[in-house]
């Protein structure tokens, strides 16, 4: 993702700056979303994310397009093993 557009952009709701997932974090979160699959359905996973700086609020970048859309975030308080800072 482009570092200029990353030092811009804020979680809609809260103003928070954003970064990239690292990946142990991503990880987890792929983890949590194919534990919610349903029998018969593929797994949601991602291959990018962003996070909020107090780690609060995930968003999901998808064809590096930051997916900014508050009603389709993922909380981090949903993600049982989500690494420590």
């Amino acid at each position: 993702m482009n570092a200029q557009l990353l030092d811009i952009l804020c979680c809609p709701t809260s103003k928070m700056p954003l970064r990239l997932l690292r990946a142990d974090e991503l990880d987890a979160v792929n983890r949590t979303l194919a534990g919610r699959a349903t029998p018969g359905e593929a797994p949601r996973t991602l291959a990018a994310g962003l996070v909020t700086r107090d780690r609060r609020t995930i968003y999901r970048i998808e064809d590096d397009i930051p997916v900014m859309l508050a009603d389709e975030s993922i909380a981090v308080a949903e993600i049982a093993d989500f690494p420590e800072s």
